[in-house]
């Protein structure tokens, strides 16, 4: 009975409790102290207008422009390798020396076979000569002339193979000298010299890289294609930044090449080719970097920092700061995000003192004290995303490409 007592007791004094803490005046007492003579400390600074650059965010794969796999066109000894491994070459470099003895042997027996054919050409011909001469005075007959005519054309084409078998053999001795194919760094030798090669194996002598220019391979949103279409087709210049996977070194900055031909039905995606100078070599093959494609640029808008956004029941909100020292609640709609700065798209206007330090404490009408304000600031220019490794976003878009 005594039990059932107290808890009635309780009950009772919650109920009471919680009435009166959810009442306007229990409310209007504990948010207004800054109206009875005690500001609430809060760090504002202006809302700014100024340009802003809109940043596509995407993952990307270094890909070379060009690369090519050394191999012999011969079969042969390897005699000397002339580059050492990572060296960077240019075309129509040394690259490899096969033993030439063999093709400078068959190159000769194809010269003398063919001295051979046209001495005996030669002579034919002169025999023709003089047969036409015999029968032009009937001393001949028809046949003969006609049969030493097939005797030279006979040794025409023995010339002309012969002539062919020369051409080869040289072309076989040119082989045996290896030049690189393309400009770029050579990789790790597969094989070592006194080894037989042979033109019919996949590996090769060496892979040959281009690392300048490089490229990088990305995919972006379908629903972001055609802004960057319109601009790419204009003959804009749009400029790709290539980032390091933690976001926070910056390896190089680009332009976009091409765009592929259709859209992948699994992913929702694109491909897209950016080619780098990549003159100082941070960009690799295979690598794996962080991209971001400028495609807008926002001239005259009016930018916050990020941290003074509210949100709540209502959407989102900023606390502004009055002439008389209260602050109040202004709705905005808010646009691009660059690392923390933020575009806002209606509901405020450039020089406008909003809170971005002790909102948690304020409410509608309170009265505040600003400490720390620093109109300078914001009033300077969005963070830059080479030193802010955070990814601007556009309103809307995904951080990551993807099917939406």
């Amino acid at each position: 009975m005594a039990l059932g007592f107290m808890l009635g007791l309780a009950a009772a004094a919650g109920t009471l409790w919680y009435v009166g803490a959810s009442s306007p005046g229990y409310a209007a007492a504990a948010g207004q102290a800054g109206s009875a003579g005690h500001a609430l400390p809060v760090v504002a600074v202006p809302a700014r207008k100024g340009n802003f650059d809109v940043y596509l965010p995407a993952l990307g794969t270094v890909t070379p422009l060009n690369a090519a796999v050394v191999r012999s066109k011969v079969d042969g000894e390897l005699m000397s390798i002339a580059f050492k491994e990572g060296q960077t070459v240019k075309e129509g470099d040394l690259l490899a020396q096969i033993d030439p003895r063999p093709f400078e042997a068959q190159l000769a027996l194809a010269a003398g076979q063919l001295a051979r054919d046209q001495a005996m050409l030669d002579n034919a011909q002169t025999y023709l000569e003089r047969y036409r001469a015999l029968l032009a005075q009937d001393s001949i007959s028809v046949q003969q002339v006609d049969t030493q005519e097939s005797l030279v054309r006979q040794y025409q084409a023995a010339v002309q193979i012969d002539q062919g078998g020369v051409d080869n053999a040289k072309l076989q001795l040119a082989f045996a000298t290896i030049v690189a194919p393309i400009s770029g760094r050579v990789g790790l030798r597969q094989i070592n010299p006194g080894n037989i090669v042979r033109a019919a194996e996949s590996s090769g002598i060496v892979t040959i890289t281009q690392l300048q220019p490089i490229s990088v391979l990305f995919q972006i949103p379908e629903d972001a294609l055609p802004r960057v279409m319109k601009r790419l087709r204009g003959g804009a210049r749009i400029a790709v930044d290539a980032y390091d996977r933690a976001q926070k070194e910056k390896l190089g900055r680009g332009r976009l090449l091409a765009a592929d031909n259709q859209i992948d039905p699994a992913t929702g995606t694109i491909k897209l080719r950016a080619e780098f100078p990549n003159a100082d070599g941070t960009l690799f093959p295979n690598q794996f970097v962080n991209v971001k494609m400028l495609v807008e640029t926002r001239a005259k808008a009016i930018l916050v920092p990020t941290a003074a956004l509210q949100r709540g029941a209502a959407g989102t909100f900023v606390y502004v700061v009055k002439d008389d020292g209260t602050v109040g609640v202004t709705p905005v709609k808010t646009g691009p995000a660059q690392g923390d700065i933020t575009v806002i798209e209606e509901g405020l206007s450039a020089g406008a003192m909003v809170v971005i330090d002790g909102a948690d404490r304020l409410r509608e009408g309170a009265k505040v004290e600003l400490i720390g304000s620093n109109p300078a600031g914001a009033a300077g220019q969005p963070n830059n995303p080479h030193t802010h490794p955070q990814q601007p976003v556009a309103q809307g878009a995904p951080p990551v490409a993807g099917k939406h």
